[in-house]
């Protein structure tokens, strides 16, 4: 389980040991918290992150799932790249209430 940004992730593929949390983290963008699962790929030493969606979800487009994931990594990767995936966590930690003073 790896927590960034108030919420949860599970690592559910990890090629070639792509995973680095230090460098993920530092790399971790506000952005990417609106998608179902990250995607991070190595290329020349950095660590490029895209976020996917759900495949039912609403506002996704076809390139924009992760059953688009293959053809992404095969496309816009460097060959044989080290990559992982996280899945966002149906169990996520309850939002901070705000207080009214």
């Amino acid at each position: 389980m790896v927590q960034i940004g108030g919420k949860n992730y599970e690592i559910v593929q990890n090629h070639k040991e792509g995973w680095n949390p230090e460098v993920f983290r530092d790399r971790y963008s506000e952005v990417l918290e609106r998608y179902d699962y990250i995607i991070g790929d190595w290329g020349y030493s950095q660590l490029r992150l895209k976020g996917f969606y759900r495949d039912n979800h609403p506002k996704a487009t076809k390139d924009s799932t992760i059953s688009s994931m293959v053809d992404y990594i095969n496309e816009y990767c460097n060959f044989g790249c080290a990559y992982f995936v996280l899945q966002k966590s149906k169990d996520q930690p309850p939002a901070k209430a705000k207080s009214g003073s």
